[in-house]
Formats: C-alpha cells, structure tokens, sequence
C-alpha cells in the first residue's frame, strides 16, 4: 500500500520534472534555499538534525563509539580550523582530496574525476557557495540516487582529531569543497563508515546519472577499442586502472616503495581515458589511446609516451590532429600496451541532459522501477521454473538499427543496466546485496509461451549494478530481472540506454507464461446428508453450464432456470424462498468439510456477505431464485482452484494466484498481486480455498467498479491504488 502509494506520487513528480538535476528532489525534506535564509535571519549556524555531529554519523563498527579510530574525535567547523577557510580557491583540483583514515578511495578517485570537466563538476557542486557571503554554516551538493537526483543539505562540522580533519581533506588544509562533499555523500548513505569498499564506478554513476560497463581487459572484446572511440563520441566518461596483487603490495611494504611499474604506471589507482585515435605510423595503421593521471606528473614511458620515437614516423596532420600532451599526467600509449598493462577498463555512459555539448551524440534513455516481493515477484532466475515467471517484466521495442556497426553487422546496439537500491545503507545491519541478473525474451505477436532467452546478463553477482551491452535485431524484447534465488525481497530500477530510439514498457501483466500441469476437474464425494447432497446434485448440474469470465455472465429470469435447480433451491431456501448470509455459509462449510482434495477454515460470515452483495440486485441483503443460481454458477468456476493446486496440497501457491485470477477472468498487475498476498496468503504464502474465493469476489466487484472509473477517463495507476486499498483494507 505504502510503497504503491509512493510510487504513483513519484510518477506524478517526474511528470513535473521533479528528480531532474534542475529540480532535485529534497533530501530529508530539507530546502536549502529556506534553511539558509533562516539562519541568516536569526543569526546562529546551521545544525543538521538529520546529520548530527555525533558517534552514530561515523558509523557501527571500525567507527563505532568504542574504536580506537573515533577516539578523540571533535567535530569543528573550517572557521575553527583555519584563519581564512575557502570552499574551492582558484578552481577544484586534484590535490584538493587526500585520503583519511577512511577506505573510500574508490570515491575519491570519482571525485577526482570530477575535477577534470567543470560542467558535471557544477551539477554535483552547486558553485557559489562559500565561507564569506551570506556565511551561516550550512551547504549543498546534488547526487544521483536510483533514478532521481537528490538535493542533500549538511552543516560544516566536519569530524577531526588534534584540529586536523579524520577523512577526506585538500593537501593546503585550506580548501574545503572535497570534505564537505564526502560528508554529504556519507549522510545520503547512512554514515561515514557505509562508504568503505568499493568500485568507482559507482561513483562515476552517482556523480552524473550514467550507466556504467566494466570490462576486464584480459578478456577484451575484439572491437573494444571502437567501441572506446564510439562512448566518448557519446559523451561518456572512461576511467581504467591496474589490478594491485598481494604479493605486489608485500613487496611495496617490505622496501618502501610506492606501487608504481618501471614504466612508471601506477597500479590500484584510478586513471581517465580521455582519447582513442588511430595514425599511421611507416604506413602501418596504429590504434593509440590518450591516459590521463589526475595526480600529474607520473606519466607512461613506454612506446608513444612524450618525447618518444614513435611520433617521428608520423605525418604532421596526425601529430596536430592528437594534440600531443607536456608533462601534465596525461599521455599517449598503443591500445596493444593499454590492454596489455591495464586492468580494467569502465565506461560510463551518461544521459541526454548530462551532456552540455552540442559536439557529442545522444543515447536514448529508460528507466523503470521495480520491487521483489516475497510470495509474489520475487520468482528467481531461470532455474526456478515455477517461479520464473512471476518476476516483474519490462518490454523494450528496437526500431532502427546502428548507423555504423562496428563490425559490420546490422542490428541494435542497447544497454541495459540492472540496479538494486540501499546496499550501503544495509551494511549497519549486517546484510548482503544480493545476487542479481537479467534474462531477455523475443516477444512473439500472439505472447506465446517462451523457452529460450536471445541474451542475458553475463553473471549473476552481488554487486549493486549488473550491466551489459547487447545487439540484437529490430523487434520487441521482454527483459526480466530477478535475483539468483526465489523468495528474496528486494527493490530495483532496470535502465535501458540505447543508441537509437526505443519504446519500452512495464507489462502490468505477465507475458512470458510457464505451462503448468491440465487437471481433471473431480466431482465431490458422496454423502448422505441431505442438504449436502442437494448442494451436490446443484455443482454437478452446473458443472458444464459456466463457460465465460464472471464479469461478462449474463443475466437470467426465472423461466431460464431448469425446474430441477428450482425444487433443489426450494429445499435449501425454506418457505420465505431467500437465502441469507447465514444459510449460505452454512452450506458452503458442509461442503467443503466434505472434501479432502481442499484446505480451507471455513468460510467466514463476512465472506457470506460479500457474495451477497455482488449479487443482490434488490437490497434484500438475500439471494432469491435467479441470484442464487448466478452465484453457484460462479463457486462452481471457483474451483479453478484445484487446477492451480499442482502438488495436491489443497492449498494454492501465492505465485500461482496470478495465473489462476487470469483463468477466472481477471488479469492483475504486480502491484495488485503483492496486495492479494499481503491479505489472504498465510505465513507459507499459500492461500486455501475460502481465502482464494474471498479474493475472486472482491475481485469481481473491483473490475466492476473500474469499468465505472473509466467512463469518467481514470487511469491505470488509479486502478492500482484502488486495489491495494480495496483489498488489503478490506473496505467491502
């Protein structure tokens, strides 16, 4: 309910703009703009109650209250530190972010990044911020966040032990920008100590909104290097570095020297590729790219480095088409010596309105988000063959293939980014990500039954993105994430990004179908008593009459009605020929206590009701002749229910209820189904026979009312809301 709720309130913002970089949603509901002018007013400086200067905001366990390296720890401000603090002096460099005792080197190395293009800088770092104008102690930065940007508000205390700063901090001692930011990073992800470990990358996304690719260079692709050329054609952000051993790392010990090769690269640490450009060198086509360290200075001195032979053998156009690099940090090496020396490659591709520049190509972007949820689609991978299906589907149609494909081929190049939210925050609880993936199907005009996926993503991993890039031919594409086993809560977003356009959406129900065993339908046992057995003979001489979905029944009079069905009701009904609520319940429990093949705790009066009043055309609260044979027509399609019932346990699986509403009549989305499990399924998350009936009449009179909802044009997300509140409120 919660959640649905959110996300229609999400939607209705996007709509709006709100969680774009320009209109970023407010972290904490703090308003920057309103706390500033509020504290200019009163005089006093900005204190983050959300944030506060305190041992929890440092975190659990290496920084919890009782380490050795939070002892001492005084939280200051930069006024108390320095005589003349300044939040960036003469622009933000590279040695404004030296390490601390904090392990967030991977975000560092993205802050760094962030250095070299002023523009994406901006949209982290809000600029005119400082120590001096309109001072009063508080700042603001903007991070990208599963999906959306968030606009995150922090005072400058800052944590420090003998009045020098415990993490990050700039090499002067004067600058500011680079520790304020990484406290605002800490506050987004719960504190200080969540951001230990990690990948770059992950900045790199945060810091722009991108979707990154890793690519382990030992295992390169054969077009990798186009493929270079072709993402900083689009913009996107190449970083690469050098895998750092053990026995490296001992050694560096050992003999106090730093980590760095004879050919003087640097290994552990986070490079930029800034170029990728072929010459000809003795009339031989060479493939060169262009490194940039962000520490200056240590530069390749292997083959193409500066001042290297190679560039003699080279025409003077290419030599000024390369822009040859001084003694910056940044230099040329052969793509061979780059996949040969470097690890690991990582590109990020940003979004449309991250690039400012009109030189650069677009790639079209999709975002969805998406929630795993026990006992309904959380289904596992492929594996997981009763299960598979029940995990939330999202359709991508390819309509135009690549202009230049790289190798020749023809199709469509795509991306496609699966993300699952708050690892970090998770991290204080002791909890895992968990092990994720993706499969995709070719959709088939008529959404036929699929076997075999055309792609999927290359490993399942517990890592907080799983991202891959596909070329498939024009056509539409089922992609289904899921986690590696069922039965696992989780939420996610899935982003397409792809180089032409695409139309993509969210199937609110399911297309990929798993067949599932036909079943007999078995006439009830025999009995003596009665009233059971006019309730017998009455389900027996229906069972061949019900043939249509329950809300397009029509409706009967009584010279419709077989005479044998009359007398039978006359038996049941008694002189005032109504059936109550009371009488109902009591002959659907003797029923049904007959039937071993069905668990059920009986039908309450409250079901009884619903029935009746689904019904009950004259408000008698009763069922006359005609009603009550409509409705023994419909408990007679009720029991569907034993053809979802595939291990025979009278009970039904809560990922089979899906398929057996759309055998009734009804198709569900996602969220209706996880309300359906919310409050009929029990702690196994199986739903027996009075429970799944309950669920089909609310079922039937919600359908019913939204058919009046869309006489007065109510969308689907109404719908939802209208489920979720129908059904687990229990409103009728």
């Amino acid at each position: 309910m919660a959640s649905t709720a959110d996300r229609l309130a999400r939607h209705q913002d996007r709509e709006q703009g709100i969680g774009t970089n320009s209109c970023a949603v407010k972290f904490c509901q703090q308003d920057y703009e309103i706390l500033h002018q509020q504290c200019l007013k009163s005089g006093r400086l900005f204190e983050d109650d959300c944030f506060p200067a305190e041992a929890k905001s440092l975190g659990f366990n290496e920084l919890g209250p009782y380490s050795s390296k939070t002892r001492g720890v005084v939280w200051k401000r930069p006024t108390e530190l320095c005589s003349n603090p300044q939040f960036i002096q003469d622009g933000a460099t590279r040695t404004d972010i030296c390490q601390g005792v904090l392990g967030d080197c991977w975000l560092l190395a993205a802050i760094a990044s962030l250095t070299l293009d002023k523009d994406i800088l901006a949209r982290v770092v809000p600029p005119e911020q400082s120590f001096t104008e309109d001072y009063a102690g508080i700042f603001h930065f903007q991070f990208w966040q599963f999906g959306e940007w968030v606009d995150v508000v922090v005072d400058d205390r800052l944590p420090t032990r003998d009045d020098k700063l415990l993490f990050v901090h700039s090499a002067e001692g004067s600058e500011f920008w680079s520790a304020l930011l990484e406290k605002a990073y800490s506050k987004v992800n719960g504190c200080y100590e969540n951001l230990t470990g990690g990948n770059t990358i992950e900045g790199f996304e945060d810091f722009t909104g991108g979707i990154a690719e890793i690519y382990r260079l030992d295992k390169a692709p054969p077009k990798l290097f186009h493929i270079m050329q072709k993402a900083l054609s689009l913009g996107s952000l190449l970083g690469c570095s050098i895998d750092v051993s053990i026995i490296f790392i001992l050694i560096c010990i050992a003999y106090e020297t730093e980590a760095v090769t004879a050919l003087k690269l640097v290994k552990g640490h986070a490079y930029s590729v800034t170029g990728a450009e072929e010459v000809h060198y003795r009339g031989k086509p060479v493939q060169l790219v262009r490194i940039r360290n962000p520490w200056g200075q240590v530069e390749w001195t292997g083959p193409w480095s500066d001042g290297s032979s190679e560039w003699n053998y080279i025409t003077e156009d290419e030599k000024a088409k390369l822009s040859r690099v001084d003694e910056d940090g940044e230099f040329w090496m052969s793509y061979s010596d780059f996949i040969k020396h470097f690890s690991r490659l990582e590109i990020c591709n940003l979004t449309p309105d991250t690039l400012t520049s009109d030189d650069v190509g677009r790639w079209s972007h999709h975002q969805f988000e998406g929630t795993w949820r026990i006992g309904s689609t959380a289904g596992g991978c492929r594996n997981n063959a009763a299960t598979f299906s029940s995990n939330p589907q999202f359709v991508v149609r390819l309509e135009e293939e690549d202009d230049q494909p790289l190798d020749g081929k023809h199709g469509c190049t795509f991306l496609v980014g699966l993300m699952q939210k708050e690892g970090r925050k998770q991290k204080r609880l002791n909890r895992d990500l968990e092990t994720i993936g993706f499969a995709i199907y070719e959709v088939s005009q008529n959404n036929l039954i699929f076997y075999r996926a055309v792609a999927m993503s290359s490993s399942f991993i517990n890592t907080r993105e799983v991202c891959d890039r596909f070329r498939l031919p024009p056509g539409e594409y089922a992609i289904i994430p899921s986690t590696f086993n069922p039965h696992r809560n989780g939420t996610f977003i899935l982003r397409v990004f792809s180089e032409k356009h695409a139309v993509t959406r969210y199937l609110s129900h399911n297309t990929l179908k798993v067949i599932l065993p036909t079943f007999c339908k078995c006439c009830f046992l025999s009995c003596k008593k009665p009233l059971l057995q006019l309730c017998i003979s009455i389900f027996a001489f229906n069972l061949t009459l019900v043939t249509q979905a329950f809300v397009s029944q029509k409706e009967i009079s009584e010279k419709d009605v077989d005479p044998h069905f009359k007398r039978l009701f006359k038996q049941i009904a008694g002189s005032d020929m109504e059936i109550s609520a009371f009488e109902l319940v009591e002959i659907l429990n003797r029923v049904v206590s007959q039937r071993s093949d069905i668990k059920t705790d009986g039908f309450s009066l409250s079901t009884g009701r619903l029935m009746i009043s689904l019904l009950d055309k004259n408000e008698s609260n009763t069922l006359g002749l005609t009603e009550f044979h409509l409705l023994w027509t419909k408990i007679q399609k009720y029991l569907i229910f034993k053809n979802h019932d595939t291990d025979n346990s009278g009970t039904m699986s809560s990922h089979e209820m899906r398929d057996a509403a759309t055998e009734a009549g009804f198709t569900v989305n996602s969220a209706v189904l996880q309300a359906i499990v919310t409050h009929y399924a029990d702690e196994q998350y199986a739903i027996d026979f009075d429970s799944f009936v309950s669920c089909l009449i609310k079922l039937e009179m919600l359908f019913s009312k939204y058919q009046q909802t869309q006489q007065n044009h109510c969308n689907g997300l109404y719908l939802i809301c209208v489920c979720n509140i129908w059904l687990c409120l229990a409103i009728y």
